[in-house]
């Protein structure tokens, strides 16, 4: 005999984060949309072992939100993030042991696993300076957009550290190419708005008073789409990164499948039936 399922024990993970109460960067939701603001912009918006923390938190708090299907990362005052807090973070770093360092490390390792893993695109709104681990949330994000006066550079040689931080020696290849991401992490250098946007790092560039509005608009766009099928669409573009062909075009197969028994795809057919826009829900 098939025992009923208590809806409420599937349920039990499921979170509404619209309220959710941040302490160390703005948080706004909006018809799906949360807009995650890194806002201490007399400094550039650095990030501090306890900003490092929430973002980490929150963005593995999203993985059962219910209520966000979009995330805009952005910053304050015409820059988007100056990397880790030079006082804050830097100096306490050189006085700490092996042991505590690889802590730290992993803890800023765990932001980025936590941004790939939620089911949410994340659109990264990139304005003027964008450099060290705000490259680093912008590589992570699944789109970006930038504007003319953008500077992204992943400078971590140019304090005496390897370019493989949070995932870069990974994930930069895959965005620019094996080449160009050498470069960059070799050298730390600045991409400007323009060349980052030939290099495929940026989606497009947009006027830097336009950028969070457009930000948003498409990230609007992406909650308006089938969000459960969005969110599978993320997980097998990170996961077929180990995968062989072979490997991908079955667990595709078997995606595509699961994509097949929600109602948007029903939705969606009898929408076309009826020469109709179909409206989705995210089942």
């Amino acid at each position: 005999m098939t025992e009923r399922v208590d809806p409420a024990l599937v349920a039990g993970n499921q979170k509404q984060l619209a309220a959710y109460p941040a302490k160390h960067f703005g948080w706004q939701v909006q018809a799906g949309v949360a807009t995650i603001t890194l806002n201490r912009p007399e400094r550039k918006n650095p990030l501090t072992f306890e900003s490092y923390a929430e973002l980490r938190d929150v963005f593995l708090q999203l993985k059962h939100a219910t209520d966000v299907h979009a995330v805009v990362l952005v910053g304050a005052g015409g820059n988007f993030c100056s990397g880790g807090d030079v006082h804050e973070i830097i100096g306490p770093l050189v006085r700490l042991r092996a042991p505590e360092l690889l802590m730290f490390t992993r803890m800023t390792g765990d932001l980025v696993k936590n941004m790939r893993g939620c089911p949410q695109p994340i659109v990264a709104a990139v304005d003027g300076v964008c450099a060290g681990a705000g490259a680093i949330m912008a590589m992570a994000s699944d789109l970006r957009l930038g504007t003319p006066r953008s500077k992204t550079a992943f400078l971590f040689n140019r304090v005496g550290l390897a370019g493989c931080d949070m995932g870069a020696c990974a994930m930069l290849p895959r965005i620019v190419g094996q080449g160009r991401a050498s470069e960059l992490l070799y050298t730390g250098r600045s991409l400007g708005g323009e060349e980052g946007e030939r290099w495929g790092f940026f989606n497009r560039l947009v006027p830097p008073a336009e950028l969070l509005a457009q930000a948003q608009v498409l990230a609007a766009q992406l909650c308006e789409g089938p969000t459960f099928a969005n969110g599978i669409t993320k997980t097998m573009l990170h996961q077929e990164w180990a995968m062989t062909i072979e490997q991908a075009i079955e667990s595709e197969a078997q995606a595509q499948a699961l994509c097949m028994l929600t109602e948007d795809f029903t939705r969606a057919y009898e929408a076309f039936v009826a020469k109709q826009k179909p409206t989705f829900v995210g089942r």
